[in-house]
């Protein structure tokens, strides 16, 4: 991670490089951008980015770590002790690892984003206004987001009435051709009330998907088939999808399945892991907003 540290040093905190002057932008072998550039309320004494280059982290000499986007808005801060000397994270910035010279540690520090997750006119099973709730980014074609439901469907019976599972798409369209259009349709399903249905009879097809098969389904759920190829083809419904696709790249989702417990990334997705992380939203719900 620490990898072209002495390049990104140049374009985070150029402004103390150039100050008052604009900065050079070649030399005899050598062209550069100064791409972003913000003001720091602290000295920096050590950074990292995260390897998608999304977040900044800086230990600074007031003994916190600031986290920041690429484009310098502050996300948090962390409180370290006086004697950390230099950080470094996890490739997506989930773990910052602290050094502290003084006292001879290495210490390692989970680290959780909340995201907020636009689920207006996706499809849902639970409870509408359950304290928790649960956002699949999913893919009708990746052989791994077939096995979610059962799961998800496992988590429900075990918590009534305070769960809420939301499905919102996120074809692989570079690795599955079929992915798009059977997202398309099962928006097209939706329209006839049927998504869920569709949903896992599109699963039920072990990635085998064409249009033929995509059809077949449709005629078997019973839906009116001038408007359910109508819906599946229009703009409107191709929108509704690349809405979900647009949600997932503001989460930075990277691949399916990709969950999400109100609002946080979910990382291991065995029952006791998602349990836990259901009864800490609980909790949190039971506490109250704090001040």
């Amino acid at each position: 991670m620490k990898q072209g540290l002495l390049i990104c040093a140049l374009l985070v905190f150029a402004s103390s490089l150039y100050a008052g002057q604009q900065p050079p932008t070649s030399s005899r072998s050598l062209d550069w951008v100064v791409k972003q550039q913000w003001k720091l309320d602290t000295k920096p004494l050590d950074f990292v980015h995260t390897l998608d280059n999304q977040k900044v982290y800086v230990l600074g000499a007031d003994s916190q770590v600031h986290i920041f986007t690429a484009r310098g808005v502050q996300l948090g801060t962390i409180p370290v002790d006086k004697g950390v000397t230099a950080i470094d994270i996890a490739p997506r910035g989930e773990l910052l690892y602290l050094v502290n010279k003084a006292d001879q540690t290495f210490t390692s520090i989970a680290v959780d984003f909340t995201t907020t997750i636009d689920i207006t006119g996706n499809p849902f099973i639970g409870n509408e206004n359950a304290p928790v709730t649960i956002v699949i980014f999913s893919d009708f074609q990746c052989p791994f987001c077939g096995r979610i439901q059962p799961l998800m469907e496992q988590m429900l019976e075990k918590n009534p009435n305070i769960l809420k599972i939301v499905f919102k798409n996120f074809p692989l369209v570079n690795m599955h051709k079929m992915a798009q259009p059977a997202a398309r349709a099962a928006v097209a399903a939706q329209n006839q009330g049927k998504f869920w249905q569709m949903h896992d009879a599109l699963f039920g097809l072990g990635g085998k998907l064409s249009l033929q098969s995509i059809n077949s389904a449709a005629q078997n759920l019973g839906l009116d088939m001038d408007k359910f190829t109508k819906d599946m083809n229009s703009q409107k419904v191709r929108q509704r999808v690349q809405k979900d696709i647009q949600d997932a790249n503001r989460a930075g989702v990277r691949g399916t399945p990709t969950l999400f417990i109100n609002g946080r990334h979910v990382r291991n997705r065995g029952l006791q892991a998602l349990q836990h992380m259901i009864d800490q939203e609980l909790a949190k719900a039971d506490k109250g907003p704090s001040n």
